[in-house]
């Protein structure tokens, strides 16, 4: 790698941050990517741009995923125009997305309300199933591979007290083999799922279920503890926020009333605006909320009747960003269910999405 090379990475790889936050809380922060990237001297790196994520070895040594482009997508809508902005106490930026953003995520936050508050008691696992589908890049080569989706399985222990458990297949449709285990680890699975370290520091970008439960039910005040407490983090402050709000809907439950706030929270992020025709890792079309940074927009999937949470797609917007052409879909994912289950690893029999 030459310094040019070197330079390059080390603008687009911020330093390590969050510290206190394990690999295993690092592999399930956004994007779900469980694919290689070799390089000479592999990097570990923290959610920022296109879903940068630290994942496990694989085949020896750190793997470095990052979303570039998977092939062609529908073209960028025209662009929207932006808010006015409004302060409020400290500066925190507080003011209202356009109204068809607002219209949408209230619909949104009306059918999580009225949807009944999931029975997790202490020794559960909050279950999600989903599939996803993202590209790869090899940073020495430049060359991209895009896989076809694939089926991620994830058990949380509720409170974070317990190991949990990740199943994710390879782009063939094969498991991704388990981890060695670590000290203290539970002796290794055999159903080609890996081991989870519990969650014994739960917050903002590394929830549980009973963390998700002690979150302020205003939106204003939870919008403003989403911003102060990631204050200095992503890109801009309403990114950032747009961002974390993502994290705690996708790969969680949350109870009904948290869920209402979270997505009313975001109606009042600026620069949320809407995408009349998105479509999730499964082929489901919906119309979508999402927020632009760094040439991508990042978009929340919605069932167009129900309202109902179906994924999330990732798309690239600007010319020479040096990313991919604009309508490039850099990414998606697809909600098919999520429920309560008694044990890590543990297959529900009906799947509430």
């Amino acid at each position: 790698m030459n310094e040019d090379e070197r330079a390059e990475l080390d603008r687009l790889v911020p330093g390590p941050a969050r510290p206190e936050l394990s690999a295993d809380r690092h592999r399930l922060l956004r994007g779900h990517l469980m694919s290689e990237i070799r390089e000479t001297n592999p990097v570990r790196a923290r959610r920022g741009r296109l879903g940068w994520v630290a994942v496990p070895a694989l085949a020896g040594g750190l793997a470095l995923a990052v979303v570039l482009s998977s092939g062609g997508g529908e073209g960028a809508p025209a662009p929207q125009a932006q808010p006015q902005t409004q302060q409020q106490g400290g500066g925190t930026t507080l003011n209202a997305a356009p109204v068809g953003a607002v219209q949408l995520l209230t619909q949104a936050a009306d059918t999580a309300a009225g949807k009944p508050d999931p029975k997790a008691g202490k020794g559960q696992f909050v279950y999600v199933d989903s599939l996803v589908a993202f590209s790869s890049t090899n940073l020495a080569t430049g060359e991209s591979k895009v896989d076809p989706a694939h089926r991620r399985q994830i058990w949380l222990s509720v409170d974070g007290s317990q190991h949990g458990v990740l199943k994710e297949e390879r782009g063939d449709g094969k498991a991704i083999a388990p981890e060695k285990t670590k000290p203290g680890e539970p002796a290794p699975r055999t159903d080609g799922g890996m081991w989870l370290d519990p969650n014994t520091k739960p917050g903002l970008n590394s929830p549980t279920y009973a963390y998700l439960a002690t979150l302020p039910t205003d939106p204003d005040a939870l919008l403003k503890k989403i911003y102060d407490e990631t204050k200095g983090m992503g890109r801009t402050p309403d990114q950032e926020a747009f961002v974390t709000i993502g994290d705690l809907l996708r790969e969680q439950l949350a109870p009904s009333a948290v869920s209402a706030a979270l997505y009313r929270a975001a109606a009042k992020i600026p620069g949320v605006t809407v995408v009349e025709d998105s479509v999730d890792a499964s082929g489901r079309h919906g119309v979508a909320v999402a927020h632009v940074s760094d040439a991508v927009r990042t978009e929340w999937i919605f069932d167009p009747k129900t309202h109902e949470f179906l994924g999330e797609r990732e798309v690239i917007v600007a010319e020479n960003s040096g990313l991919g052409k604009p309508g490039t879909v850099a990414g998606h994912s697809a909600v098919l269910g999520r429920t309560v289950v008694d044990k890590a690893g543990e297959e529900p029999q009906q799947k509430n999405a």
